[in-house]
């Protein structure tokens, strides 16, 4: 009797696990995604390859930036850190319930010493990949490094 309760218990735990369990699946796939997608953007800038690093943004960004070049002149211009990435390395990342938005915390050392604290903002598209929908840069004054 009580190795059937025993079981009957385990049983409801891992049934009540489940979610869970799915919930922290959808998050790790979606960062993993939104990682390499931000990490096929730096390639494609580093590579002066404006027409990969534009494939990489949002329908919304493309409606305000509508060719490539576009693109490229105001990344150039506005995000030299991102366009010039000296070392880089991905910090902390969070993901909605539903897997449809994910925020990715990106550290650059730039080429001139400086440190920036980049935040990624991706949404999922009809295909199932992201697509980068907003930068926001932040310089880290207090950094000591990469």
């Amino acid at each position: 009797m009580r190795m059937r309760i025993g079981i009957a218990l385990s049983l409801m735990v891992s049934l009540m696990a489940a979610p869970t369990f799915a919930q922290q699946d959808v998050t790790s796939e979606a960062a993993g995604l939104a990682k390499d997608v931000i990490e096929q953007q730096i390639t494609a800038f580093l590579n002066d390859d404006a027409t990969t690093a534009y494939s990489f943004a949002s329908p919304e960004i493309k409606s305000v930036f509508p060719n490539a070049e576009r693109f490229f002149e105001m990344v150039k211009k506005s995000y030299g850190p991102v366009y010039r990435p000296g070392n880089y390395a991905f910090g902390r990342n969070q993901v909605s319930p539903d897997g449809t938005v994910a925020y990715q915390e990106v550290l650059i050392s730039a080429p001139d010493g400086k440190d920036w604290a980049v935040y990624y903002e991706l949404k999922r598209q009809r295909n199932g990949q992201f697509a980068i929908n907003g930068v926001r840069m932040k310089r880290e004054t207090n950094s000591q490094g990469i």
